[in-house]
């Protein structure tokens, strides 16, 4: 067999009609036939190109409001016959079947028209059935058939053609049938994924997820492992969605800590300025304030030296002024929901700090899937989208909290529920003071939060860390006192904790004889 093949024959369909005039007068300028279908042929013939009608082809009319229309055996012998088996030829030849030689097609938008809101009929009637046929029946025979699921495949299959005579290479169309199977997976994986959620089915019996290359990394976590970044298509404000301004290519370690970053501001909300500066996923300071300046101000001063090289993520426009604070330390990126032409020049003078743009913030207690590979399988779960107000909160201890710490406990515990486990957080005037993030032991984890809030005192210059008069929030109950009454030697005056361990008179006991409040969420956040 050659290591390349004529195109003579292409069938074309497609949704999405952008670029489509131009690369069929491309094949046409080849002599290639064109068999096209529906709104694809319209849209050809008004081109001025001369098109044949897959009617034709199969002589049954399109029928069923064009459900069926590619569904015959005209169109898929012409694409599955292997032209090297006599017995294959034979068979075309008896039944009048036609090679064709490349297919385009590029799918009805089903994830737009999910994403776009649409009621279930409207949903269904994009899933395309004619479509994915064709292409996995291309695919299979990609010897001989060159199968492009997009412009950008049929626009290197004409480099191809046009550098060898309106041939291909067997070594590019297998290629083309490699991602064809991956797209039809992923294409597969959307409908299935929201079927499964229209039927409110947490665990159907197969499960599949799937994606499209957003951009190849240079490496993973370390220079040794390969990584890449591939957009599920979901909707939602973040890292995945952002517009890039400026800077270098985002690395895998910048893409998972900005995520991390913008969830956690998203936990915030839009009402008041707030600002998180992440460190390796991790919070390293948190705050709101009057303006987004007092809300980095604050949020750098919990913890300054690891802030350096961090990821900042703001709640709201980024002005000028604030631009030029956080461009006063070494920080890897910076993500918003938008900038003003003044914090846009700030940071272009900073040409490798990345600046991403969102134009919203995530929902914290909207439904998501969160996927993790294991050996041999995939641990799958919701999002944690619990959230906890103020009338959901019991008092455990004699003490009730004060009004203010009442809001700072409920600042500390929507922030811990973003902090590595376990957790103990420290916040103070809707700040936090110190954070204790991923230690085996809740204690130790209380006691490197109220360190850290030492380091930043005597970096300050402060007469005493701010831990003093503080809250605290763990995100897992006290299994035993030690870990609150660390807390209280730190200088919290109020907890906030879910409750639930067996000993949790002792640690509500210990609590009254220290004179702090407690109070209990019913809900943990845990987060490894």
């Amino acid at each position: 067999m050659s290591e390349r093949f004529k195109i003579r024959r292409a069938l074309l369909s497609v949704s999405d009609k952008e670029g489509l005039e131009k690369l069929a007068q491309r094949l046409a300028s080849h002599g290639v036939e064109l068999i096209s279908t529906g709104g694809t042929s319209k849209a050809l013939n008004a081109a001025g190109l001369e098109v044949r009608d897959v009617a034709d082809l199969t002589g049954f009319p399109e029928m069923m409001d064009g459900r069926v229309k590619t569904l015959h055996p005209a169109v898929h012998g012409g694409l599955l016959y292997r032209r090297d088996l006599d017995t294959h030829i034979k068979d075309a030849e008896t039944h009048g079947i036609v090679p064709i030689d490349l297919v385009y097609i590029n799918l009805y938008p089903f994830e737009a028209t999910v994403a776009s809101g649409a009621d279930f009929d409207t949903c269904i009637e994009n899933i395309d059935i004619g479509g994915p046929a064709m292409l996995r029946a291309a695919a299979k025979n990609g010897d001989s058939v060159a199968v492009c699921t997009d412009a950008d495949d049929l626009s290197a299959a004409l480099a191809e053609m046009d550098a060898n005579e309106g041939e291909v290479s067997r070594d590019f169309s297998r290629k083309l049938a490699a991602k064809t199977y991956a797209r039809t997976a992923a294409y597969d994986a959307a409908i299935s994924g929201w079927y499964a959620a229209q039927l409110e089915e947490d665990a159907p019996d197969w499960a599949a997820f799937g994606g499209t290359l957003a951009q190849s990394l240079r490496y993973g976590e370390n220079p040794h492992q390969a990584a890449a970044f591939y957009k599920t298509g979901e909707r939602r404000p973040g890292v995945s969605n952002a517009r890039q301004v400026q800077g270098k290519e985002l690395s895998y370690n910048n893409i998972n800590d900005t995520d991390a970053a913008y969830e956690l501001i998203g936990e915030l909300g839009d009402e008041t300025p707030a600002v998180a500066i992440i460190k390796h996923a991790n919070p390293c300071g948190v705050a709101l304030g009057e303006t987004a300046i007092e809300a980095y101000q604050a949020a750098l001063s919990c913890d300054s030296t690891s802030a350096f090289g961090g990821i900042v993520a703001l709640n709201r426009m980024l002005d000028a002024e604030t631009a030029e604070e956080i461009t006063k330390i070494f920080t890897e990126v910076v993500i918003a929901p938008g900038a003003d032409e003044g914090a846009l020049s700030v940071f272009a003078k900073k040409k490798n700090l990345r600046l991403l743009l969102t134009n919203g913030l995530p929902d914290p207690v909207a439904r998501g899937k969160v996927v993790k590979s294991v050996a041999g399988g995939l641990l799958v779960q919701d999002r944690d989208f619990g959230r906890i107000e103020a009338d959901d909160l019991r008092i455990a201890t004699d003490k009730a909290p004060s009004e203010q710490e009442l809001k700072d406990l409920i600042f500390a515990w929507r922030v811990a529920k973003h902090v590595k486990s376990n957790t103990i957080v420290y916040a103070k005037d809707q700040a936090t003071v110190g954070i204790g993030a991923g230690q085996m032991s809740r204690i130790d984890s209380a006691r490197i939060a109220a360190r850290k809030a030492e380091d930043a005192a005597e970096t300050a210059g402060w007469d005493e860390p701010k831990t003093k008069g503080c809250v605290a929030a763990s995100d897992a109950f006290f299994p035993f006192p030690d870990g609150l009454l660390q807390a209280a030697s730190a200088g919290a005056t109020a907890v906030i904790q879910p409750g639930g361990s067996i000993r949790d008179d002792e640690v509500i006991k210990a609590a009254n004889e220290a004179g702090i409040a407690m109070v209990l969420t019913g809900m943990r956040h845990f987060r490894h």
